[in-house]
């Protein structure tokens, strides 16, 4: 079975890579014809495990790939590591808040854990809940730690956005803003009522694993609360970094 080994070296190969990776070095790397290289790229990202990078002209892992070989064992060890963080986080702010922590599932952010306290509002960020990254504060927070070319490969095609973000230049603005403030926010994109803050943890290859998100009712919380609650959950974010050992992005 060749082909079915080539595929698997394939992507034992790019999944050590920092980032996207050119079929001429996976050709290099792997001993391969370039061509035949290039075609099992190409296959194996008609089938949705890899991404290509036109920009770059480079593939790398789908998120798919991410959800079948790690989710469940990634998901135990991000919730065990992150539970104290979140439940620290709602302790330590005055507002009433729903912390919970998410991870990024192609252009959807899947909630990993959650932590409430005795006042915390009642919110749709189950663990298990599947929500479009850019509606909420924690996929904002994910996409921006990304680089531009993956955000858009994650995305859907820009005729197909919708809420809040409903162009290319949109969602450039809003990553800008994003970064320069150092937290995302959401203020009634998912549920009128409610907004969000959110701040992106890194593992050790400086890969935005998670991000920990505080959600509260808007009618509860004043304009100058909100910078309270992004350095909150930049705290707790920082905390699950440095579990996770990893170091924050500068």
């Amino acid at each position: 079975m060749p082909a079915a080994r080539n595929a698997l070296r394939v992507l034992a190969l790019l999944a050590e890579q920092v980032g996207p990776t050119r079929a001429a070095t996976v050709a290099r790397e792997l001993d391969m014809p370039r061509s035949s290289a290039y075609q099992l790229l190409q296959v194996m990202r008609d089938e949705g495990f890899l991404v290509h990078y036109p920009e770059l002209g480079a593939f790398g892992p789908s998120a798919k790939v991410r959800e079948i070989g790690s989710r469940a064992g990634a998901a135990t060890r991000l919730e065990r590591l992150g539970q104290p963080v979140l439940e620290r986080a709602v302790s330590a702010t005055a507002v009433p808040a729903t912390a919970h922590l998410a991870v990024l599932a192609g252009s959807d952010i899947v909630y990993a854990a959650r932590a409430q306290g005795s006042r915390s509002p009642t919110t749709v960020s189950k663990v298990g809940v599947r929500l479009p990254a850019l509606h909420t504060a924690t996929g904002r927070a994910l996409l921006t730690a990304l680089p531009y070319s993956q955000v858009l490969a994650n995305l859907p095609t820009t005729t197909e956005f919708e809420g809040s973000v409903r162009s290319r230049s949109e969602l450039r603005s809003l990553l800008r803003a994003t970064a320069d403030r150092g937290y995302a926010t959401e203020s009634g994109d998912v549920d009128a009522n409610y907004g969000s803050v959110a701040a992106a943890a890194f593992d050790a290859a400086g890969y935005p694993t998670a991000a920990i998100g505080l959600t509260f009712r808007l009618a509860a919380v004043e304009s100058e609360a909100w910078i309270e609650l992004g350095a909150a959950v930049q705290s707790a974010a920082a905390d699950l970094t440095r579990r996770l050992g990893g170091t924050a992005k500068q």
